[in-house]
């Protein structure tokens, strides 16, 4: 459909609803920002819990990051949680591994509930590409194991890992039987709907071009304005200059992804034994899985620029070809990119500005997970429950040295860094 980029997901997309653009004048208790996982959670939470919820997306439901990423859900935060123990103490890094157990309970649940055909599979496999790494999954495994009572994880040698994943690029291997994956555009497209039919008022191509730090406050775009008791500011890395307050804690980077032809049943299912997702060790990571029809879904490479390399798939076949070199004779029909964006230390930055504009950003290639989980907890603070909201916004999240103007050369210098270090 018109006004998606042109990708595997938007290809097969199930259930595309066109929405009005705003033309008028409204008034609101919530006014969203953004139609991506963390808006369109807020929204549907909201509006679960009575509020006149409106949605402003500047393109697409879907279009951004939430649309076209690689469909993974993780376990726990983007911090490994043995990190986060270090960093936070037991106490605190169980409790935001207890918060993402929270929000992968939210995906499985909305699913049913509103029955979205986003085609939600399980597991999870991490590849080792370094041999420094070879303990590090057993030690993992252990940890949460004993210290957060998550016994779903399990090491594995090289031997076994290869027989999950055809490649020998992996030195050893971590399975995480509770990780998931799914078709994004989908799932987006789904929780759109159901908040459609719990009463939000959706508005497409609805760029906002700014908006009053008052109360209420008046959110403009370019044929109308919502006049709002709250705003939530969902736009992650798509937020450009709208909010300059947070704009200095996000770097936008973007990631490739390219769709194979179909391998068929018996090959698709030699490479990968399995419908579960996979990424790597590696700093910039890899990340693939099957789709439901044989094709190898598979990212990598990214870039720190504005615009995408001309040729994507030329610019992506190559990582692929690097873990599979037996899809050399392997052609490639769909090849995409998306822009998301991180953090100084990959933590997320949730949080307040005034009283009545809440925003969530920065989630580190952890995003679907972590977005939807952002929009539910900024709607049970709106409504007076704030204690996982608060244990979010304290999180330390830093300013990229030289703010907007000067992160990006800082960026590549870093990312050309960890990409020797991945080499070595």
């Amino acid at each position: 459909m018109s006004g998606y980029p042109d990708s595997y997901y938007a290809a097969t997309a199930v259930g595309m609803h066109e929405h009005a653009k705003l033309t008028e004048s409204l008034r609101a208790d919530v006014c969203v920002i953004g139609g991506g996982f963390t808006g369109l959670s807020a929204a549907l939470n909201l509006a679960e819990q009575g509020m006149d919820v409106v949605l402003l997306e500047a393109e697409r439901i879907g279009f951004g990051a939430s649309g076209r990423n690689g469909g993974l859900i993780g376990s726990g935060q983007r911090w490994d949680p043995v990190a986060m123990e270090k960093k936070f103490g037991l106490e605190k890094a169980r409790r935001l591994w207890d918060f993402a157990e929270a929000a992968k309970t939210e995906i499985r649940e909305r699913v049913v509930k509103h029955d979205i055909d986003c085609d939600l599979q399980y597991g999870q496999l991490e590849g080792i590409h370094k041999q420094r790494y070879i303990d590090w999954p057993a030690e993992h495994a252990e940890a949460l194991a004993e210290r957060f009572h998550y016994p779903h994880v399990q090491a594995l040698s090289r031997q076994e890992t290869r027989e999950l994943v055809a490649t020998d690029d992996f030195l050893a291997g971590i399975y995480d039987a509770q990780a998931m994956t799914m078709h994004p555009l989908n799932y987006a497209l789904g929780i759109a709907r159901a908040a459609r039919e719990a009463g939000v008022r959706i508005f497409e191509n609805s760029r906002v071009t700014g908006y009053s730090q008052s109360d209420p406050a008046t959110i403009v775009t370019a044929r109308g304005k919502v006049d709002a008791s709250l705003i939530v500011l969902a736009c992650n890395g798509y937020l450009r200059k709208l909010e300059r307050r947070v704009a200095g804690k996000i770097m936008p980077i973007n990631n490739f992804m390219i769709a194979t032809e179909p391998l068929g049943e018996q090959r698709a299912q030699e490479l990968i034994a399995g419908r579960f997702g996979t990424h790597d060790t590696r700093f910039v990571v890899n990340y693939f899985r099957l789709s439901d029809d044989h094709r190898l879904l598979f990212g990598g490479g990214e870039n720190y620029r504005a615009g995408f390399p001309n040729d994507i798939a030329a610019f992506v076949r190559p990582y692929m070809l690097r873990l599979f070199p037996q899809l050399d004779d392997v052609g490639i029909e769909y090849a995409w990119g998306g822009t998301l964006s991180v953090t100084v230390n990959r933590l997320p930055h949730i949080g307040r500005l005034e009283p009545n504009l809440y925003f969530a950003q920065g989630y580190s290639g952890h995003g679907i997970s972590t977005a939807n989980f952002a929009g539910k907890v900024i709607a049970e603070a709106v409504t007076g429950n704030a204690g996982r909201f608060d244990v979010f916004a304290s999180l330390p999240v830093h300013t990229f040295p030289g703010g907007t103007l000067l992160r990006y050369p800082g960026m590549v210098l870093g990312m050309l860094y960890y990409s020797l270090k991945d080499r070595w």
